[in-house]
């Protein structure tokens, strides 16, 4: 008798302290498989030497990598606590990765977090936090939002094996709503809030990554 496959894991990576309370704080169980939450630390290098170090582990050979946490909004008109999922990631370099279940995450995401708005496009990434006429210019090019953690982590799991990738960032602050403007408390709070009722929809898209394919 065959004894059935483990499920494969989920490993989902943030890169601030404030991340990871928010995304423990609003795990109410439910994952498909083992979970690991990942705190990178700060910026690409930080995000590339957490990411690669942990996935060389035999156990996570096969996870699905999910990249999380706050960005910063690009298009006019966006407000902290709106949700951006990503059809790709850009490195600064200039690599593209894919993600993939975007159209599921969106549906998971608005039951999730009821009322919030979901942007998805690609998400671009940064060495330092943009602000002011390089957010303009970034939106030129077509992104929605930036991050510094993303793209090189994304990039980093499909380089150490075919495996699905996705990145969900809920936006800290917008063009009308820089952080070093009055409301940057009130706009931390939101976003902190709407990261902490994501995970069922983290869920959903890892389950249904483990479904057979017919």
């Amino acid at each position: 008798m065959n004894t059935p496959a483990a499920p494969a894991p989920l490993l989902i990576a943030c890169a601030l302290g404030i991340e990871q309370l928010a995304l423990r704080s609003g795990d109410r169980g439910g994952a498909g498989g083992p979970v690991t939450v990942l705190r990178t630390g700060m910026g690409p290098r930080a995000a590339e030497r957490s990411v690669t170090r942990l996935l060389a582990d035999p156990g996570l050979r096969d996870a699905a990598v999910m990249a999380t946490g706050f960005c910063a909004g690009l298009a006019p008109g966006m407000h902290p606590g709106d949700l951006v999922v990503a059809e790709e990631t850009r490195g600064p370099d200039g690599v593209v990765t894919p993600c993939v279940g975007t159209e599921l995450l969106v549906k998971e995401l608005v039951r999730a977090v009821p009322g919030r708005t979901v942007h998805t496009g690609p998400l671009t990434g940064s060495d330092h936090v943009v602000r002011g006429q390089e957010r303009s210019a970034l939106f030129a090019t077509g992104a929605l939002a930036v991050d510094m953690e993303s793209a090189v982590t994304l990039h980093c799991a499909v380089r150490s094996g075919g495996r699905p990738v996705a990145a969900v960032r809920v936006v800290v602050d917008a063009p009308e709503h820089e952080l070093v403007r009055i409301g940057t408390v009130r706009g931390g709070i939101s976003a902190f809030r709407v990261l902490r009722a994501v995970l069922p929809a983290y869920y959903e898209w890892h389950r249904s990554l483990l479904l057979p394919r017919r």
